[in-house]
């Protein structure tokens, strides 16, 4: 189901390379998007999730079903209340925030600039794209609840609802407005309501749909409050680097924006399909495994979390950086994208490629994330989210000066990368987790594979000269040299003694 979803997102951001390109209107439907999406993980995917599925857990394990039921109201009521006046704020000062984090487009339109027009139509689709973190936050909260019961893919499949109202709100809509950002922003809002109105059969049919109830002083909420304050912060520290990215991006030369999002977008696929995907399925076992008191299971399955990511995300990291510029081409080199004079696609294959560079440690945030929260400890990853925020920083003006939007790209990737060192150094710390012998035998073994993958492909690669080819040409190239990179890597750690008990097992020994 998340196979599916991050599929058709590559569809979504297609169809928006195509209309929008990557210039002005781009730069500015994707910084209006973005904001209700880092408040959408800030306070739903991020810290609410961390926050109420060890508490629903232990609920669900100590004081069965109906107490559940009744959790759940409470937090649907409260939760939802918050979220609605937030949204209404963020309606009526849509012109303010647009302010605040566009910051380069709000001086120009102050002095009279040629980009002064970014910023009024950046307040303008703000208003449409807002009211989405009220919808998507209750969606949220429903998947946590189904997650907790072991149906994951009810919450893995919406999210391609959204990406199918974007694309339809594209086609059907786009020529109805002087700016085609409009329909986008529309389906953004369509995207929402959809989202959580086909949650709630679901949720009617787990037995778990109640009336939402207000319930800021219930002992419960007060304990998700709690875990959930300092988790604002510290889960979703990818999130505020790329938020200040966008605002650093905004004071650089148009096409930055929608560049970094481009890039990221397909760093995102295999951090969602892989690393997210984990994440999703360990919090709930993980919490359920600390209720129950069983420290050595738990170090298990952190071990397995760990050896997944990487059995996954080294291929995916090298195969980003040799064959990016090809994906980029079939996926995005369309329509507007295709703008003469300058080279959109040699721009976002750069960008891809620094970040590949911290995507194994995007993917192992994760998973070493959810080992602190499911035992409800949210103040350690925040004190390391401060930590990564201040160096990502420091990167950026180190960086971003002298190579631009690439700084900025490579910043996140580094910061990242001392975000996971920092939460696996406490975890081994505080004798919760400590990388197997096993795991790091598998870990060199990966990284061999990988390599070897990676010279098979590229080399395959050189022996064309694609970019004057027809697009089903490049279509065929494309998945000759995928199928070339799954094979070679699969049989290479097969001939290196790697077997699928290896990977499946969560409670493996190690004289195994």
């Amino acid at each position: 189901m998340t196979m599916i979803s991050r599929i058709l997102g590559l569809v979504r951001d297609a169809v928006v390379a195509n209309l929008l390109g990557a210039g002005a209107a781009a730069d500015v439907f994707l910084f209006a998007n973005r904001i209700p999406n880092f408040l959408r993980r800030l306070f739903a995917e991020g810290a609410f999730a961390q926050a109420f599925v060890p508490v629903l857990s232990e609920i669900k394990e100590q004081q069965g079903d109906d107490k559940v039921k009744l959790f759940v109201a409470q937090a649907a009521g409260t939760l939802g209340t918050i979220l609605l006046i937030v949204t209404i704020v963020g309606v009526v000062a849509s012109p303010v925030i647009a302010a605040l984090f566009g910051t380069g487009w709000f001086i120009d339109w102050w002095q009279g600039g040629p980009d002064g027009e970014k910023f009024e139509l950046a307040s303008a689709l703000l208003k449409l794209t807002f009211p989405y973190l009220f919808f998507v936050s209750l969606v949220a909260l429903s998947g946590a609840v189904m997650n907790v019961y072991n149906r994951f893919a009810v919450a893995a499949f919406t999210p391609v609802l959204l990406n199918i109202s974007i694309i339809l709100c594209a086609i059907f809509l786009h020529d109805q407005f002087s700016v085609g950002a409009y329909a986008l922003a529309i389906g953004v809002f369509i995207g929402g309501v959809v989202q959580l109105l086909f949650q709630l059969p679901f949720l009617y049919r787990a037995k778990m749909l109640a009336r939402p109830r207000w319930a800021w002083q219930d002992e419960n909420v007060k304990k998700v409050r709690k875990l959930m304050l300092p988790a604002l912060f510290g889960v979703s520290i990818s999130q505020i680097n790329l938020l200040l990215d966008t605002v650093i991006a905004s004071l650089l030369m148009t096409g930055s924006i929608a560049w970094l999002y481009y890039s990221d977008r397909l760093i995102e696929f295999p951090l969602g399909l892989f690393g997210i995907g984990i994440a999703t399925v360990i919090l709930p076992a993980l919490s359920k495994l600390h209720s129950s008191k069983k420290s050595s299971d738990f170090q298990h399955t952190l071990d397995w979390g760990v050896r997944f990511v990487i059995f996954l995300g080294l291929p995916a990291m090298i195969g980003l950086m040799i064959i990016s510029p090809l994906i980029i081409t079939v996926l995005f080199d369309h329509g507007a994208f295709k703008e003469a004079g300058i080279d959109h696609v040699k721009a976002v294959s750069l960008g891809v490629m620094a970040y590949s560079v911290g995507l194994v440690s995007f993917m192992l945030i994760k998973v070493l994330a959810p080992g602190f929260y499911a035992r409800q400890d949210t103040k350690t990853p925040v004190r390391i989210g401060i930590i990564t925020l201040v160096l990502n920083m420091v990167f950026n003006i180190m960086l971003a000066p002298f190579i631009g939007y690439l700084g900025l790209a490579l910043a996140t990737s580094m910061s990242a990368s001392c975000n996971a060192f920092l939460l696996y150094r406490q975890l081994k710390k505080e004798n919760v987790y400590q990388f197997s012998s096993m795991s790091l035998y598998f870990t060199l073994k990966c990284f061999v594979a990988s390599i070897v993958m990676g010279l098979l492909v590229w080399f395959t690669s050189e022996q064309y000269s694609w970019t004057t080819w027809h697009f089903s040409e490049q279509v065929i190239l494309l998945l000759v040299l995928l199928a070339i990179a799954g094979l070679s890597y699969f049989t290479l750690l097969f001939l290196m003694g790697v077997r699928l008990n290896t990977i499946k097992s969560v409670a493996i020994t190690e004289s195994n």
